[in-house]
């Protein structure tokens, strides 16, 4: 009987997914580390086989999970302490670290659906450079050496008529960056997860694939730079607080699978497919957490400043 699908983006829920014998497949690795200072959990899960690809459902590269429970409380000095712990993260996958980049950042979703505008208001927040560099060289910010940065916000298909990916690679190819930041809104498979996680991974982006509307990939292989993702996880499928609060309710039965029994059960458990759900306070959520996101990628670009 085929299983009922839950969908996440996060590498570390689908590693938390594979059943006993499969979590020791080769191929996989992963290395924990708590700050208790800051109470923010970071997880670095590394896929390198292709097994382990197939089994996981995600690309081979490194994938690094911040979890921050206190991300979606109003405070500042807190939101600091996490964009300068993902400044730090940032900085471990940009290539040439001690060298000056061109880097052109890509603020995914759409504007108009709140859930869904982590990335255009990252861009809001983001300091730009290029241009200015370009007109009047380094000495307008009275360096000698510094990163430039450039930014742009796609949108949606339905608004440009245009894959993302096909306006994206025109911008690389006219601009040439070293690298590239894609920053989108993601889907969790753990409610405690909701806004209070960030994923960094080397592997690029599949814009839309959150809410199972697949584009064209945002990879190295497809643009020919070096695409790094960042990623708030915004929605959770509705199938998971069923399954879930089965989970609850079926304590008391031995080996009970919730996923299997919707899975058993599909025709009832259909409408559910489509179904995505988010906080009632998403739009301060979002507005807070795309801050935040913002200022990490601030502090990692002005690193190498001098």
């Amino acid at each position: 009987m085929e299983t009922f699908q839950i969908r996440t983006d996060l590498a570390l829920e689908a590693r938390e997914s594979v059943n006993e014998e499969e979590s020791k497949l080769r191929g996989v690795s992963v290395d924990e580390h708590y700050e208790e200072e800051t109470d923010i959990r970071i997880t670095k899960v590394t896929i390198d086989t292709k097994n382990a690809e197939k089994t996981l459902g995600k690309p081979m590269g490194v994938y690094v999970t911040m979890e921050a429970p206190a991300m979606v409380e109003p405070d500042d000095d807190y939101h600091r302490e996490i964009s300068e712990a993902l400044a730090e993260e940032l900085l471990k996958m940009m290539p040439g670290e001690a060298e000056e980049l061109s880097v052109l950042i890509v603020g995914l979703g759409n504007r108009e659906v709140t859930a869904d505008a982590l990335g255009p208001q990252v861009v809001d927040n983001l300091l730009i450079t290029r241009h200015v560099v370009r007109a009047y060289g380094k000495a307008a910010y009275n360096c000698t050496r510094m990163n430039l940065v450039s930014s742009i916000e796609p949108g949606v298909m339905a608004k440009t008529g245009m894959e993302t990916a096909e306006i994206i690679s025109g911008v690389v190819k006219e601009t040439q960056p070293d690298v590239l930041i894609a920053v989108d809104a993601l889907a969790a498979r753990s409610t405690r997860r909701l806004n209070r996680t960030i994923q960094i991974t080397n592997t690029g982006i599949q814009p839309g694939s959150g809410v199972g509307n697949h584009r064209n990939a945002l990879t190295e292989e497809t643009l020919g730079v070096p695409v790094i993702a960042i990623g708030i996880p915004t929605v959770v499928d509705a199938a998971t607080i069923v399954g879930d609060a089965l989970e609850k309710l079926m304590s008391g039965e031995k080996e009970f699978d919730a996923v299997k029994y919707m899975g058993q059960h599909r025709m009832a458990f259909a409408e559910l497919n489509n179904m995505y759900m988010t906080g009632k306070d998403i739009d301060s959520v979002i507005k807070r957490v795309s801050y935040t996101v913002s200022e990490g990628i601030n502090i990692a670009m002005e690193k190498n400043w001098a």
